[in-house]
């Protein structure tokens, strides 16, 4: 299998419909939007992930989207696991995940780096055996007043914020769509500010 123009893209959250809607879901949620424009179906796969493969368009990059069957805290074994059963090297991988330190209905694109304390990006990394793969991070924002991180993450969007949500989904898909098409520095062009020189 060729695998020039294949992009693994793992959408990061916890299994079953309680946690469906919660800001901790929102790169399912994002995998959700771009598995619609691919018309494709997510299957099982024998890497504890559910999967949907095909193109956002005729001779564009080919997506694999998964989803982890697996808890957060345990993304590293499905992501591995995929990565090798597709032959695929993690500079092809695209992970979504929801992020507190930006606000919300922000993207922030980057390739590299480390965990910055996100228990599913700590756990690839060290399944992968490298931090070098992209990153879309969905910004959640920080907690109200004194309320717990860990709390605020599991709870569903507010329906202030599902207003905007869909606008959000949409434009995280699109800039999983632009690095594999253009690279990230045209998604990071496109889908958010240059940080000042």
């Amino acid at each position: 299998m060729a695998a020039t123009d294949t992009w693994l893209v793992i959408g990061l959250g916890n299994p079953g419909p309680e946690y469906a809607g919660n800001r901790h879901n929102v790169g399912q949620m994002v995998l959700d939007d771009l598995a619609g424009r691919l018309s494709a179906p997510f299957r099982s796969h024998k890497a504890n992930a559910r999967v949907a493969e095909g193109r956002s368009t005729p001779g564009g990059p080919r997506f694999i989207l998964a989803k982890p069957n697996s808890f957060m805290n345990n993304s590293g074994g499905p992501a591995a696991g995929l990565l090798s059963y597709y032959s695929l090297e993690p500079s092809r991988l695209i992970v979504v995940h929801d992020e507190l330190d930006i606000p919300f209905d922000t993207l922030r694109l980057k390739f590299g780096g480390g965990h910055g304390g996100h228990n599913g990006i700590r756990d690839i990394i060290a399944a992968a055996g490298t931090g070098d793969f992209a990153r879309v991070r969905v910004g959640i924002g920080r907690p109200p007043g004194r309320q717990n991180a860990a709390d605020f993450v599991l709870r569903d969007f507010s329906s202030t914020e599902r207003q905007n949500l869909p606008i959000l989904l949409a434009d995280a898909a699109d800039a999983v769509v632009k690095i594999a098409a253009d690279g990230l520095t045209a998604a990071q062009q496109q889908f958010h500010a240059p940080p000042p020189a």
